[in-house]
């Protein structure tokens, strides 16, 4: 691809479908959006194709104007990650996409289920911030995935994201009420039910992601440690007030999977 080249990225999760804008190498803009129905998204990838810009898909608030008005050369390729399976057949439709495939990343001891988003996620970490690394993916999953300094995938973990264990209690009994995150850390003893709730999830999340840091840390010594998701900025603030040391470091980054998408275009 040239250095002068524009092509999108489009990651799409659990939740929502996060955009970004490359020219050749270089990230100019980024943005999410809600999941659209498959009828009208359909529609409104036809209305793309045939050179529209939808407002759905490129709200005018988030996309620079300067990617309506600008002249391109020919069509633009639109690069796929996904792991919602009707999601990827959908935005298959437009007829510049390319989706990218596990086979197609730089990495070693890849397993058939591992999602894209957590392969990419660890190559744009390691592609930036150097191997071993351990990616920390904080979305509606809570994912980690480590690989060593030859680039080989040494594993991972999933559990459930904050929100999710924190809807899930709501959703899935009579009493308990819907609790939302906080900008700070609970109190670890609560006296209310909200407030135990908010201390159950956060403590024993940060525990086990201290404790998955520790184990890795031990094999892998001289690692980075990424961050990355919805959730990463409010986890981080968990982790700062909790375990400063842990915290300092981390690096978050919100734009991993998008890195490891350019790796893969940019070769």
């Amino acid at each position: 691809m040239s250095a002068d080249q524009l092509w999108l990225a489009l990651a799409i999760g659990n939740s929502r479908l996060h955009w970004a804008i490359f020219v050749g190498a270089t990230l100019k803009s980024i943005w999410d959006i809600d999941h659209l129905p498959v009828d009208r998204g359909a529609q409104m990838i036809q209305q793309w194709a045939a050179g529209e810009w939808p407002e759905a898909i490129f709200p005018p608030s988030l996309v620079p104007q300067w990617l309506r008005t600008a002249t391109h050369k020919g069509p633009i390729p639109l690069y796929l990650a996904s792991v919602v399976p009707s999601g990827t057949q959908l935005w298959q439709t437009y007829p510049y996409s390319r989706t990218i495939a596990l086979e197609q990343l730089p990495l070693l001891g890849l397993y058939s289920t591992l999602g894209i988003d957590r392969a990419l996620a660890v190559l744009g970490a390691g592609t930036e911030m150097g191997w071993p690394v351990l990616a920390i993916d904080a979305g509606t999953a809570l994912t980690l995935t480590g690989a060593d300094a030859n680039r080989q995938l040494v594993g991972g973990a999933i559990l459930p994201g904050l929100r999710l264990q924190l809807q899930s209690l709501a959703a899935n009994t009579a009493a308990l009420p819907v609790v939302r995150t906080r900008p700070s850390l609970p109190a670890r003893w609560a006296n209310t039910t909200v407030d135990a709730i908010s201390s159950g999830i956060v403590y024993t999340l940060l525990a086990g992601i201290l404790d998955f840091i520790a184990d890795w840390c031990q094999q892998f010594p001289d690692t980075a440690i990424a961050l990355t998701g919805g959730d990463r900025a409010i986890l981080l603030s968990y982790l700062q007030a909790h375990a400063p040391a842990v915290a300092a470091a981390i690096i978050p980054d919100p734009h991993l999977i998008f890195w490891g998408m350019r790796s893969i275009v940019n070769g």
